[in-house]
């Protein structure tokens, strides 16, 4: 076997962490402004008016981009990259949507280019992008560590912007900034954690580095998850979340995702659907047909939480699920899309690298039965 694993970025943990912000940033020479993507949510709770004034203080002048919403749209790259130039670091704070944002606009911002030039890996990224520092308050995509970059491009279609170059120099990971997550949020980011770990432990670009991480993702967020979202100020079951999520963005980083992946980015494609929710739709929609397999990977991948074997992986799914508060519902949205829709969806460009990557081969006829599995699902949210 041979196999590498991709750059991993400095990662510190701790409670409190992020309020000594403007003393991490001492290390980076010559810095004199910063740009903070924030979490338009975290903003309106005076987080950035503390953080900017410190940096204020440290005589480094902030500068504050926050207006956004939801999952990266075109219009938020560009705005984040106007502001960024001139600046020296990028610090995202929130969910991977404040942390894709940053990271595109650290790259764009000396580059000039828009952020569709990069789209899709149509051209390569700057060598030499603002220094960026990552601070994740959900515990789900993993972006922190990831080279993979979200986002909508012109028609709401999810586009990636792929490469080292927008990685993090500094990962922060304060399970103190998770706490204000409420339970259906906790329980979807973490889910989608879980499913990173999976994916990446058991599709066809798995290997032992990766799984390093994948493993012991999976075993942090599966036993802390529950304990993390009936307990939100229970800062030790947030802090292996948090972990959980770090590791499995390492992992992903290294072995990419699989049809779960698939099936939530199709679905985002047709209508707005929180990324968690739709991942972990898909994952307890494919988890039995891909355990039928019964490949090494995937029966290491149920020994390294507890279980005997692939086989009994479906139930631990829906189980975990259950404990977690997850519904199996869809926004109502939905109604007005049919399975061939979202099977469309399936099978668009943008979304083959993730079913070339499962481990088992996905035939047309298993993307239609997929989709009727989804779309069948009640429409209430």
């Amino acid at each position: 076997m041979q196999f590498s694993t991709s750059f991993i970025p400095d990662i510190r943990f701790g409670s409190g962490l992020f309020g000594n912000l403007a003393d991490l940033i001492g290390p980076f020479e010559g810095v004199r402004a910063v740009l903070i993507v924030m979490d338009g949510f975290l903003a309106s709770r005076g987080l950035a008016k503390v953080v900017a004034g410190k940096l204020a203080e440290a005589g480094i002048e902030p500068r504050l981009y926050s207006d956004f919403s939801g999952e990266p749209k075109l219009e938020h790259l560009r705005a984040a990259t106007a502001i960024a130039v001139g600046t020296d670091i990028v610090v995202g704070v929130g969910g991977g949507s404040a942390l894709d944002i940053a990271k595109i606009a650290a790259c764009c911002a000396v580059s000039g280019q828009d952020p569709m030039f990069y789209a899709l890996a149509a051209n390569p990224l700057p060598n030499n992008p603002l220094k960026k520092i990552m601070v994740p308050t959900t515990a789900g995509t993993g972006s922190e560590t990831s080279a993979t970059n979200i986002f909508a491009g012109p028609e709401g279609k999810k586009l990636w912007i792929w490469g080292a170059e927008s990685k993090a120099d500094l990962v922060l990971l304060d399970p103190e900034l998770t706490i204000s997550l409420p339970p259906n949020l906790t329980a979807w980011c973490g889910m989608d954690a879980f499913i990173h770990a999976f994916e990446a432990a058991t599709n066809r670009n798995a290997h032992m580095g990766a799984k390093l991480y994948a493993h012991e993702a999976m075993r942090l967020v599966a036993g802390s998850l529950e304990a993390a979202v009936k307990a939100p100020g229970n800062l030790d079951a947030r802090g292996k979340v948090l972990l959980g999520s770090c590791y499995a963005g390492i992992a992903i980083d290294n072995c990419g995702t699989a049809v779960a992946h698939n099936i939530s980015h199709a679905m985002a494609g047709l209508a707005p659907i929180h990324h968690g929710l739709a991942t972990a739709l898909g994952f307890e929609a494919t988890i039995g047909w891909l355990a039928d397999l019964d490949t090494a990977d995937v029966n290491e991948a149920a020994r390294a939480i507890g279980l005997q074997n692939a086989q009994a992986l479906p139930g631990f799914v829906s189980d975990l699920m259950d404990r977690c508060g997850v519904e199996r519902v869809l926004p109502k949205a939905f109604e007005r899309f049919s399975s061939d829709d979202l099977a469309a969806e399936m099978r668009a460009p943008e979304n083959q690298p993730m079913r070339r990557s499962t481990v088992r081969e996905i035939s047309d006829a298993d993307i239609d039965a997929f989709a009727a599995r989804i779309m069948s699902l009640p429409k209430m949210l």
